[in-house]
């Protein structure tokens, strides 16, 4: 079995970090760093279908969960702390349920665990729209994205994963074929009855809709010890938007 790419920065107790829907480890650099100066083993990790880690037809939570497992055991790391936005969040919520003895303390960035109907649809269709060999130039693509997605955070966030296969050919880093297909699993609640005992801290962004006071009930039947806490002046993306109080509240609840 692959196992999963990741970037490693710094050394102490191991740090992972799970990105969302169609990210990659990348976004987590500046704050991966942070981590690494406060005396954390941070690891950025690709999911599957994102970033530089394999591609695959199957794909859905169980799975992602353990390809986290895999690549713990490939490292030989023991407990690790481990961070999730968005479907990275849900990933690791499915970790710390599944194979609780291997997580410290596990933090979810601005989701909770029920189901999410499909609602990145307009951004898959953008991007299906492009016909990337006919374009020369990130420029180009950018330009054409402009017509179908106005916010340019949004774009910017995709552009990321753009980037020459070859001379001449322009790819995208994620599997959109396979992530287009199984988009609903993106939206699917972790495991029902599935419980994790241990510290779990849910950061939600004030202006964000994902984590709203009646999930809180649900949080608490998965994760009895968790700690719900909100990031001012922040939506769904809460760690780029405020990244500052993102690290501290984090790193209070590492370092405790």
């Amino acid at each position: 079995m692959p196992i999963l790419h990741s970037k490693i920065i710094g050394e102490g107790s191991p740090l992972l970090i799970l990105h969302g829907f169609l990210g990659m480890s990348d976004n987590w650099k500046t704050l991966g760093n942070k981590y690494a100066e406060k005396g954390f083993q941070v690891h950025l990790v690709d999911q599957r279908n994102h970033g530089k880690s394999f591609w695959s037809n199957d794909f859905n939570y169980d799975l992602l969960a353990k390809d986290v497992v895999d690549y713990i055991q490939h490292y030989q790391l023991k407990k690790v702390n481990i961070i999730g936005h968005s479907m990275g969040g849900k990933t690791a919520m499915q970790l710390a349920c599944s194979y609780s003895e291997m997580v410290e303390k596990l933090i979810v960035a601005d989701i909770a665990p029920k189901f999410y109907p499909p609602h990145h649809q307009n951004i898959v269709d953008a991007l299906n729209m492009l016909k990337l060999d006919e374009f020369g130039s990130r420029s180009e693509v950018e330009t054409e994205l402009q017509k179908h997605l106005r916010e340019p955070g949004v774009r910017q966030f995709l552009l990321k994963n753009l980037y020459w296969e070859e001379k001449g050919k322009l790819g995208w880093r994620f599997n959109l074929k396979v992530l287009s297909e199984r988009m609903e699993e993106v939206g699917e609640n972790i495991e029902s009855g599935s419980v994790f005992e241990g510290p779990a801290l849910f950061l939600k962004g004030d202006r964000s809709e994902y984590v709203i006071a009646s999930d809180e009930t649900g949080i608490k039947n998965h994760f009895p010890s968790a700690n719900v806490q909100t990031i001012d002046n922040a939506g769904h993306w809460l760690h780029a938007e405020n990244p500052m109080r993102f690290f501290e509240k984090s790193l209070t609840f590492l370092m405790a």
